[in-house]
Protein backbone atom coordinates (compact mmCIF):
# COMPACT_ATOMS: atom_id res chain seq x y z
CA UNK A 1 0.00 0.00 0.00
CA UNK A 2 1.71 3.43 -0.94
CA UNK A 3 2.14 5.55 2.00
CA UNK A 4 2.16 9.46 2.36
CA UNK A 5 -0.07 9.57 -0.30
CA UNK A 6 -3.69 10.94 -0.46
CA UNK A 7 -7.05 8.87 -0.19
CA UNK A 8 -10.39 9.54 -1.72
CA UNK A 9 -13.11 7.61 0.04
CA UNK A 10 -16.50 7.27 -1.51
CA UNK A 11 -19.01 6.10 0.71
CA UNK A 12 -21.99 3.39 -0.24
CA UNK A 13 -25.12 4.89 -0.45
CA UNK A 14 -27.49 2.56 1.36
CA UNK A 15 -24.32 0.64 2.89
CA UNK A 16 -21.74 0.56 4.84
CA UNK A 17 -18.81 0.32 2.76
CA UNK A 18 -16.01 2.86 1.64
CA UNK A 19 -13.85 2.45 -1.65
CA UNK A 20 -10.43 3.79 -1.07
CA UNK A 21 -8.67 4.91 -3.93
CA UNK A 22 -5.38 6.43 -3.49
CA UNK A 23 -4.96 9.54 -5.66
CA UNK A 24 -1.81 11.89 -6.46
CA UNK A 25 -1.25 15.45 -4.72
CA UNK A 26 -2.20 17.77 -7.42
CA UNK A 27 -5.57 15.54 -7.99
CA UNK A 28 -6.19 15.62 -3.86
CA UNK A 29 -5.64 19.13 -3.99
CA UNK A 30 -8.25 19.47 -7.25
CA UNK A 31 -10.84 17.51 -5.37
CA UNK A 32 -9.98 19.25 -1.87
CA UNK A 33 -10.32 22.85 -3.86
CA UNK A 34 -14.08 21.48 -5.49
CA UNK A 35 -14.91 20.47 -2.06
CA UNK A 36 -14.43 23.48 -0.33
CA UNK A 37 -15.89 25.47 -2.99
CA UNK A 38 -12.68 27.04 -3.72
CA UNK A 39 -12.14 28.75 -7.21
CA UNK A 40 -8.43 29.83 -7.94
CA UNK A 41 -7.53 33.18 -10.09
CA UNK A 42 -7.04 31.01 -12.76
CA UNK A 43 -8.48 27.43 -14.10
CA UNK A 44 -7.08 24.31 -12.48
CA UNK A 45 -7.34 21.14 -15.46
CA UNK A 46 -10.62 19.87 -13.87
CA UNK A 47 -12.57 23.76 -14.12
CA UNK A 48 -11.34 23.89 -17.18
CA UNK A 49 -12.57 20.55 -18.86
CA UNK A 50 -15.63 21.97 -17.16
CA UNK A 51 -15.82 24.97 -19.03
CA UNK A 52 -14.92 23.13 -22.21
CA UNK A 53 -17.66 20.68 -21.24
CA UNK A 54 -20.25 23.64 -21.30
CA UNK A 55 -18.56 25.47 -24.26
CA UNK A 56 -19.31 22.33 -26.45
CA UNK A 57 -22.44 21.91 -24.77
CA UNK A 58 -22.04 18.35 -23.68
CA UNK A 59 -23.40 16.96 -20.43
CA UNK A 60 -21.76 14.75 -17.81
CA UNK A 61 -24.10 12.48 -16.41
CA UNK A 62 -22.70 10.57 -14.36
CA UNK A 63 -19.11 9.04 -13.53
CA UNK A 64 -18.54 5.34 -13.46
CA UNK A 65 -15.77 3.77 -11.12
CA UNK A 66 -15.60 0.25 -13.33
CA UNK A 67 -12.83 -2.10 -12.40
CA UNK A 68 -9.91 -2.70 -10.28
CA UNK A 69 -7.06 -4.31 -11.81
CA UNK A 70 -3.66 -5.09 -10.19
CA UNK A 71 -4.11 -2.47 -7.61
CA UNK A 72 -5.32 0.08 -10.03
CA UNK A 73 -8.95 1.52 -10.76
CA UNK A 74 -10.38 2.22 -13.30
CA UNK A 75 -13.43 5.25 -14.48
CA UNK A 76 -15.37 6.21 -17.03
CA UNK A 77 -16.93 9.58 -17.94
CA UNK A 78 -20.53 9.02 -19.25
CA UNK A 79 -22.06 11.63 -21.53
CA UNK A 80 -25.51 12.68 -22.30
CA UNK A 81 -24.85 12.08 -25.67
CA UNK A 82 -24.25 8.07 -24.75
CA UNK A 83 -20.10 8.30 -25.43
CA UNK A 84 -18.24 7.27 -23.13
CA UNK A 85 -14.37 8.06 -21.91
CA UNK A 86 -12.00 6.12 -19.85
CA UNK A 87 -10.68 8.28 -16.93
CA UNK A 88 -8.57 7.90 -14.14
CA UNK A 89 -11.11 8.12 -10.99
CA UNK A 90 -9.24 10.91 -9.43
CA UNK A 91 -9.63 13.17 -12.35
CA UNK A 92 -13.11 11.67 -12.61
CA UNK A 93 -13.80 12.89 -9.09
CA UNK A 94 -12.67 16.25 -9.58
CA UNK A 95 -14.80 16.91 -12.44
CA UNK A 96 -17.94 15.24 -11.08
CA UNK A 97 -17.28 17.43 -7.69
CA UNK A 98 -17.20 20.73 -10.07
CA UNK A 99 -20.72 19.30 -12.47
CA UNK A 100 -22.46 18.05 -9.86
CA UNK A 101 -22.09 14.51 -11.69
CA UNK A 102 -23.10 11.54 -9.39
CA UNK A 103 -20.27 8.86 -9.02
CA UNK A 104 -21.11 4.99 -8.90
CA UNK A 105 -18.95 2.33 -7.96
CA UNK A 106 -19.44 -1.19 -9.77
CA UNK A 107 -20.36 -3.82 -7.31
CA UNK A 108 -17.37 -5.57 -8.42
CA UNK A 109 -15.09 -2.83 -7.34
CA UNK A 110 -16.93 -2.86 -4.03
CA UNK A 111 -17.14 -6.09 -3.59
CA UNK A 112 -13.32 -6.66 -4.18
CA UNK A 113 -11.78 -3.08 -2.44
CA UNK A 114 -14.65 -1.80 -0.41
CA UNK A 115 -14.13 -1.57 3.20
CA UNK A 116 -17.11 -2.21 5.59
CA UNK A 117 -17.13 0.34 8.46
CA UNK A 118 -20.55 0.00 10.44
CA UNK A 119 -23.05 2.61 11.50
CA UNK A 120 -21.35 2.49 14.99
CA UNK A 121 -17.98 3.20 13.82
CA UNK A 122 -18.92 5.83 11.36
CA UNK A 123 -19.45 8.58 14.34
CA UNK A 124 -15.66 7.70 14.90
CA UNK A 125 -15.03 8.55 10.92
CA UNK A 126 -16.54 11.61 11.05
CA UNK A 127 -14.39 12.69 14.04
CA UNK A 128 -11.39 11.87 12.76
CA UNK A 129 -12.40 13.79 9.26
CA UNK A 130 -13.42 16.97 11.28
CA UNK A 131 -9.89 16.29 13.25
CA UNK A 132 -8.05 16.44 9.45
CA UNK A 133 -10.00 19.43 8.30
CA UNK A 134 -8.40 21.36 11.58
CA UNK A 135 -4.74 20.56 10.55
CA UNK A 136 -2.31 21.67 7.97
CA UNK A 137 1.37 20.09 7.60
CA UNK A 138 2.89 22.72 9.49
CA UNK A 139 1.18 20.94 12.81
CA UNK A 140 3.65 18.21 12.19
CA UNK A 141 6.97 20.11 12.35
CA UNK A 142 9.87 19.04 14.03
CA UNK A 143 11.41 19.87 17.46
CA UNK A 144 15.20 21.26 17.13
CA UNK A 145 15.29 19.85 20.43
Amino acid sequence: MPSNQPIVLLREVGGDRYLPIWIGPGEATAIAFAQQGMAPARPLTHDLFKDVLEAVGQELTEVRITDLREGVFYAELVFASGVEVSARPSDAIALALRTGTPIYGSDTVLDDAGIAIPDEQEDEVEKFREFLDQISPEDFGTSNQ
